[in-house]
């Protein structure tokens, strides 16, 4: 089991243990070492039965979910740039407001959840003592996916996949930073693995001619150079969140602080593009769609973090451009390369060698506990029911 960094103990301490010191009921502590069947090299017929043993060892519940998880979330993604491409034929190209619809709907959807849990008084006291990491955490988010969008729009398809990857690594470090999170040979070789697939699918978009031309490659790459890296600072630094706090905590939080400061940016930036633009029945259920899409993908995410890790996050997206193909041979009738579907292959290889050695359970202590400040709902009823009122208190 990891050592606590000065961060977790930093955090650990507005978290709550229960008013006595104790794990409440609920909490499930993870973390330490799982033992995998030990590869046998004596025979032929050993190596093969232990390595069919340690194929069955890594089957398990957490690791199935973990990857029907992650390609959940690298639909949604393909669904959101579809989406996207649509928004753009039809001329409606505010990228900053359309993510605005997001972090509101992720607003509306866990806050009214939180302040049922903790109280208005509660709900109040987290925003004060914890909002600022909340709102680093969204500042990330929200700017990492307009720097992305900009990105698209000054280099080309090729550079967009390669420096889109760099995310893995800078997520893979900051994870370390905040957890220390030790990686087997293994897990890097998972890594490799999966980043081989994505040049695959590289080369088929190439073969195929599905890129443009760069307007300014420079300024692009530099763009994507940036988008990347908070991306990886932001899924690493909301696993380290989820993994210590309520999923509706930090969900919510991040809607909260993501609307305004994208409500802020997109007023200052797309004002008048917004008076501009077509708003018809065709725009807006695209956008619902959108929506809808990244509200599952915001969803799910954190769970995903919480049953492997934001890097194997990050890993799942890169069989995105797969699903691409598929929704492509309906909507745009895309002819399908064959090393697409190879790539595909490579990808899902990379994330089952990712924890052939090392398990889910081995990515991090999880402990999700609300504030130690906070009375939650079950402990004001409980006070309620001794005290003889039926009230709860705010």
């Amino acid at each position: 089991m990891a050592s606590q960094t000065p961060v977790e103990r930093d955090f650990k301490d507005s978290s709550s243990e229960g008013h006595d010191g104790e794990i409440a009921p609920e909490t499930k502590v993870e973390g330490g070492p799982l033992e995998r069947p030990v590869i046998v090299y004596s025979s032929p017929k050993a190596f093969a039965t232990s390595v069919v043993e340690r194929w069955k060892s890594v089957w398990t519940r957490r690791f199935i979910i973990s990857l029907l998880a992650g390609q959940l979330v690298s639909l949604c993604i393909t669904c959101t740039n579809v989406t996207t491409t649509e928004l753009v034929n039809r001329n409606w190209t505010l990228s900053t407001t359309q993510g605005f619809f997001l972090y509101f709907t992720l607003f509306l959807v866990y806050t009214p959840y939180t302040i049922y849990q903790y109280g208005f008084k509660g709900w109040g006291t987290m925003v004060l003592r914890d909002g600022w990491r909340y709102f680093l955490l969204a500042a990330c988010d929200v700017e990492g996916n307009f720097l992305v969008v900009k990105a698209y729009q000054y280099t080309d398809l090729l550079s967009c996949m390669l420096l889109d990857a760099w995310a893995i690594p800078v997520c893979m470090f900051v994870s370390w930073i905040y957890m220390r999170t030790k990686y087997h040979w293994t897990q890097l070789l998972g890594v490799f693995i999966c980043i081989g697939g994505l040049g695959m699918l590289v080369a088929s978009d190439e073969i195929t001619q599905k890129s443009w031309e760069a307007l300014n490659r420079g300024k692009g790459d530099a763009f994507m150079i940036a988008g990347a890296t908070l991306y990886g600072i932001t899924n690493a630094s909301e696993e380290f969140l989820v993994r210590k706090r309520p999923l509706y905590e930090v969900v919510g939080q991040l809607g909260m602080w993501g609307f305004l400061i994208n409500g802020v940016q997109s007023s200052a930036l797309e004002w008048k593009g917004m008076r501009d633009a077509t708003w018809d029945g065709a725009t807006i259920g695209l956008l619902f769609a959108f929506t809808a899409a990244m509200l599952i993908l915001y969803t799910v995410a954190p769970m995903l973090y919480r049953l492997a890790s934001s890097a194997y996050f990050n890993l799942s997206l890169l069989s995105s451009d797969f699903y691409g193909l598929l929704f492509g041979l309906f909507l745009y009738h895309y002819n399908p390369y064959w090393l697409y579907f190879i790539s595909f292959v490579v990808i899902l290889a990379g994330l089952i060698t990712y924890f052939w050695h090392a398990a889910p359970e081995e990515q991090g202590i999880l402990n999700p506990q609300a504030p130690s400040y906070v009375t939650k709902r079950e402990e004001r009823l409980v006070y309620d029911a001794e005290q003889g009122t039926e009230d709860i208190r705010p």
